[in-house]
């Protein structure tokens, strides 16, 4: 059940009705941001896992 070229082809169309093409590249950079940071807090986590495990 995964999303056919229409359906990407109709959510790229509303995203560009909502925020303008104008604003889009901001808003996707800001989206990056926030998932690097997400990635970062993950591999922060997963090291002091592995730092607690050796400690312990």
């Amino acid at each position: 059940m995964g999303l056919s070229f229409g359906h990407l082809a109709l959510l790229l169309v509303v995203v560009l009705v909502v925020f303008g093409a104008g604003k889009l590249p901001s808003v996707m950079r800001d989206i990056a941001k926030g998932i690097r940071a997400f990635k970062d807090g993950m591999n922060e986590e997963d090291t002091k896992k592995e730092d607690d495990d050796k400690v312990a």
